[in-house]
């Protein structure tokens, strides 16, 4: 009969796997239980950008309380506020309630049951550069129609999975993979 002596080391091991796939199942449970988790593109393949459609991009867009925006830009000629309506209606971007600007993929979280309303200042709101959206509590509400913003291009429609989702499997992977790139030795002692 062939003994297999193990470490401590090895046995500390096979318990952190089992710590690790504990914190997986938590983050699981997070997970499921978290807001939407949604991460909807403004103005889809297009990004923020001039002459783009966004009345008629978020009319295709469902959005939710948890959900996020994100805007994609070039920071060196765009920004993005977040504007009250009459601010919106007027494309003025002196009294914006928010500057959301950070580096060109600057997201946005969907906190409250309310209309939004987005712009881009130094003039480019005149060319199309605004949004307005309702988030709404849950699914059972219908939305009003958003107020219109005319533009020549249409924007596809484009949500993509939240950052959640990425989460997760980055801790599937490490949670069942350290263990393995650690000690391999481990494993072959069961062989």
């Amino acid at each position: 009969m062939k003994m297999v002596m193990r470490s401590n080391y090895s046995c500390s091991l096979a318990g952190f796997r089992w710590g690790a796939v504990v914190i997986t199942a938590i983050t699981v449970g997070w997970l499921m239980t978290s807001a939407n988790g949604v991460l909807h593109k403004v103005g889809g393949a297009q990004g923020w950008n001039q002459n783009v459609n966004y009345t008629e991009w978020s009319a295709n867009e469902h959005f939710y309380v948890g959900e996020w925006l994100i805007f994609n830009f070039d920071k060196r000629y765009y920004n993005v506020l977040e504007v009250n309506k009459s601010s919106f209606e007027s494309c003025n971007d002196k009294g914006f309630m928010k500057n959301i600007t950070r580096g060109g993929r600057d997201v946005y979280q969907l906190t409250e049951d309310r209309p939004y309303y987005f712009l881009s200042g130094r003039g480019y709101c005149f060319h199309g550069m605004r949004l307005a959206l309702v988030a709404l509590q849950d699914q059972q509400q219908l939305p009003p129609a958003p107020a219109l913003a005319p533009s020549t291009n249409a924007a596809a429609p484009n949500s993509l999975p939240s950052a959640q989702m990425f989460i997760f499997l980055s801790a599937t992977v490490i949670s069942l993979g350290l263990p393995l790139m650690w000690d391999v030795d481990l494993f072959k002692s069961y062989v």
